[in-house]
């Protein structure tokens, strides 16, 4: 395992970072964006070593990926002993005991005690795409409904249901039909103040979609408990469960895309269960699984089982290397309480931010659970008005000086915190740390 420790041996990017850089530009589409161009060649815990020498603090997972921590030797070990006895067979053609594992591991911690199927996939768009093939199918209806900021995934219909243009959806259209798209409840831009958003957002849901599309012509609704590319964005206290309340009422599938909110991240095994939130169908990746490529839809038996043989699926779904290392990581989880680990993440991160806040004077909210936490930057704090350019100074300054950050948003001007849940208080401190200084020399 490496060093916890950060280590700038050269500059960021390093020479031999800016060499490979030269070959991905020679080598790959222009259109697979780097955030920070150094090239890794190992990682463990909270720390990516990169071929330099230089060993930054990871602030990002991967974008929620290695919540377990790089290296898990859990994971290790799971993935060598697979890989040992073979790498795919295709569970379509010939099954394999590990994809049972995780769909039983699935519906033992997914919400609900009800009974529950599993689907597994190679990733969270995928997880969501057969989610709205599922629901559907299930109602006989088309119409799905998704909300503004929201990130459901790239493929054509997942485009369809993501929010933001640049740079997910400019010139890729047209995108597939029946999707509508409602007003998230987002406390901090709602017109009338916080306090009236969850009614008032709810009020007029319920409005346009009767309106827009009549309720006895929508096969689901799909939401992310804590919206991630748009912002980690929370909606509004009681609104998620309001609007599952109603889907009920009306016999539309209430979807909850936890790609990026599952698996220990918000400080509960899955976001909607801040709220008490049941969903029929529930789609999970990212966290899953250490680092491999695996998606999962879960969902109420009866949804589940109503599609035909051979309606879900694909080659890779549930590969038996990808399977053997979420299994190994949801032991992690439960072993290492990582969900606790998480809320401990919160409570020394968020005083932090707050004094951030308090000092600079351009934070306009601090927001998320757990390790999913973010702080929305502006030039004016009346105004709100986002301030992409300054986020961007920030982001910069922090890779400079070996602090691996994320941005998001809708309008470019969040930063996200997405810690790895392994990573030591130490090291979580002296990232802090970095991202004070760099407030300090960008603000």
């Amino acid at each position: 395992m490496l060093e916890q420790k950060r280590v700038l041996a050269t500059s960021i990017p390093g020479p031999k970072s800016e060499a490979l850089q030269k070959r991905k530009l020679a080598a790959v589409s222009a259109g697979v964006g780097t955030g920070l161009p150094v090239y890794i060649e190992q990682a463990s815990g909270g720390i990516l070593r990169d071929v330099d020498g230089n060993q930054l603090i990871d602030f990002g997972s991967g974008i929620a990926v290695t919540t377990v921590g790089n290296g898990n030797q859990r994971v290790i070990d799971a993935v060598t002993s697979q890989i040992n006895d073979f790498t795919h067979t295709c569970f379509m053609v010939t099954p394999y005991e590990e994809y049972l594992q995780v769909a039983e591991a699935l519906a033992e911690v997914t919400p609900g005690d009800h009974e529950k199927r599993s689907a597994l996939f190679n990733s969270g768009s995928e997880a969501v795409e057969n989610a709205v093939k599922v629901a559907r199918h299930y109602t006989g209806r088309q119409a799905v409904v998704a909300f503004d900021h929201a990130y459901h995934g790239r493929t054509n219909l997942t485009m369809g249901l993501t929010a933001k243009n640049m740079p997910y959806k400019h010139r890729f259209g047209p995108f597939a039909s029946e999707i509508y798209r409602m007003q998230m409840a987002y406390p901090y831009r709602w017109p009338t103040g916080a306090e009236r958003c969850a009614e008032e957002a709810f009020e007029a849901f319920v409005s346009d979609v009767h309106a827009q599309i009549g309720e006895e012509n929508t096969a689901a609704v799909i939401l992310e408990p804590i919206q991630g590319e748009g912002g980690f964005i929370v909606p509004a206290p009681g609104f998620m469960k309001q609007v599952a309340e109603w889907c009920r009422e009306h016999g539309i599938l209430f979807v909850a895309d936890e790609v990026q909110t599952g698996f220990c991240r918000t400080g509960d095994w899955f976001a909607s269960e801040h709220e008490n939130v049941v969903p029929d169908l529930i789609t999970t990746a990212k966290g899953i699984a250490g680092g491999m490529p695996l998606a999962g839809l879960t969902g109420r038996a009866d949804v589940m089982d109503s599609i035909h043989g051979g309606g879900l699926g694909g080659t890779y779904g549930g590969n038996p290397v990808a399977c053997a290392s979420a299994i190994a990581a949801i032991e992690t989880m439960k072993v290492d309480d990582l969900a606790g680990r998480a809320r401990a993440v919160e409570a020394l991160f968020r005083p932090r931010l707050e004094a951030l806040a308090d000092k600079f004077g351009v934070i306009g909210e601090i927001r998320g659970r757990g390790a999913m936490l973010a702080v929305e930057l502006v030039s004016d704090l009346e105004k709100k008005t986002p301030d992409a350019d300054l986020t961007g100074r920030i982001n910069k300054a922090c890779h400079a000086q070996g602090l691996v950050t994320l941005t998001c948003g809708t309008f470019g001007n969040v930063f996200r915190f997405l810690p790895p849940l392994s990573a030591g208080d130490d090291l979580l401190t002296e990232g802090l740390d970095i991202l004070e200084d760099a407030f300090a020399r960008s603000v």
